[in-house]
């Protein structure tokens, strides 16, 4: 178990920032970790990262413990935080050899070469970081969290502040690094978290209230099956009121409806199928909405 934590609580004064929270993340997951602005995740990533230590409850990183095995734990992470650090002087290759230094790498020229061409730094690379875009920034920060090969990535926010393009290449350039390694992110992009993440762990007001993989929270936390149906003409309401097991039917536009059941999802279109036959309806659409990660979110933190 690459990450293990065990009723993990830290408090200011009479406020709980984490309370007894419980998880494990196993070697290779890439765990997306989510919750509104101060539930909890930036605190529980500094207390993993030996930042901060704990109030009461343990964890442990690759079987060692944050607080008594602490420089050994730094050693096995790299760590991104929301505010990337960077010292903006320094030349993109200078600043990733110190940092090699600070690790005591033995091959840091090697090492350093490798982590340039890995996070596409190649352009870059010897330009003060205090020039580069906000992009760029993220990928010196990247590469000196991996330059020392941890086995775990904790990354807060890695996409923050950046275009599209630039989110789209330090994701790609997450997965690629996940393929290897431990990741443990936060984010509040949903998009990002369901293109990379293989498990979600949702926080709110230091508790986690969901914990699973992305399709199978959006199964459990949105019972009704929910569908879209157009047909030839405008129905009226006693029309529909005539399907069976709804549970609920509304005008999404001209002659389309958004009709939910808790039924299974054959089973209500094929009553709407039928339905549609003894009005003598044309049915021009019916398609299956997928509840989404962001209304999974909605639901478990409002």
């Amino acid at each position: 178990m690459s990450i293990r934590v065990e009723n993990l609580t830290k408090t200011y004064k009479s406020q709980h920032a984490i309370d007894h929270i419980n998880f494990e993340i196993k070697s290779g997951e890439i765990v997306g970790f989510l919750g509104p602005n101060g539930a909890g995740k930036t605190t529980t990533m500094k207390i993993l990262t030996c930042y901060i230590p704990p109030t009461s409850g343990s964890a442990w990183v690759n079987g060692l413990n944050v607080e008594t095995d602490s420089i050994e734990v730094r050693k096995q992470i790299g760590y991104l935080p929301e505010h990337n650090p960077l010292y903006m002087d320094m030349y993109v290759k200078e600043y990733l050899m110190f940092a090699a230094s600070v690790y005591q790498l033995n091959n840091k020229t090697q090492r350093v070469k490798e982590m340039i061409e890995l996070t596409g730094l190649q352009i870059e690379q010897n330009k003060k970081i205090g020039q580069l875009s906000k992009g760029y920034r993220q990928r010196v920060g990247l590469a000196q969290a991996i330059i020392h090969n941890p086995k775990v990535l904790i990354l807060d926010e890695p996409t923050s502040g950046l275009d599209p393009n630039q989110i789209v290449e330090i994701r790609n350039l997450i997965i690629n690094i996940g393929k290897e390694k431990t990741v443990l992110l936060s984010t509040h992009i949903m998009q990002e978290v369901e293109a990379m993440c293989n498990r979600v762990m949702i926080v709110k007001n230091g508790k986690i209230v969901a914990n699973g993989k992305p399709e199978e929270l959006k199964h459990s936390f949105s019972p009704d099956n929910i569908v879209q149906v157009s047909f030839n003409h405008t129905l009226n309401a006693k029309q529909l009121s005539e399907l069976n097991n709804l549970s609920e039917a509304s005008l999404l536009a001209d002659s389309t409806y958004i009709v939910k059941s808790k039924k299974g999802e054959d089973i209500i279109k094929s009553e709407i199928f039928n339905f549609a036959v003894k009005q003598e309806l044309i049915l021009t659409e019916m398609k299956l909405i997928e509840s989404s990660l962001e209304d999974v979110f909605k639901n478990v933190t409002k």
